[in-house]
């Protein structure tokens, strides 16, 4: 199975949401993580509600630094462009989604960073999946 990590800089929406959709939608195929740079310490609770009508529970999830999880060599390591602030880890694939930070943007706006994030990943798993053959 390939491991993914997912990062931004507080690991409480874009992040969080990214590691939700491959958990669910990769299962078999992708080992997810998430992390931020400068964690907040929480969970978006907007993200956690918006997740939920995609059928994902996220509310479960921490905020969690780069120090807090496993220290392998990635398969993917999927930043959100957070730009400088992302450092770097080793990884076999780099890839930068550049997506706003929607903590501040309307439900609707939220929605489409959210739905965005979902097409991304679910790419991401069939890339995965076509590595395994």
């Amino acid at each position: 199975m390939k491991r993914a990590l997912f990062v931004c800089i507080e690991n409480s929406c874009r992040s969080q949401m990214a590691e939700g959709f491959a958990q669910k939608l990769g299962e078999g195929a992708l080992e997810a993580f998430s992390a931020g740079s400068k964690p907040s310490g929480k969970v978006n609770v907007r993200a956690v509600a918006f997740m939920r009508e995609k059928g994902i529970e996220i509310g479960a999830h921490a905020s969690k630094g780069l120090t807090d999880i496993p220290a392998v060599k990635w398969d993917y390591i999927v930043t959100m462009g957070c730009g400088d602030a992302c450092p770097s880890l080793p990884a076999k694939n780099r890839i930068d989604w550049n997506l706003p930070d929607p903590k501040n943007l309307s439900d609707d706006d939220f929605r489409k960073v959210r739905d965005d994030i979902e097409a991304r990943v679910r790419d991401l798993i069939k890339d995965a999946e076509k590595e395994k053959k």
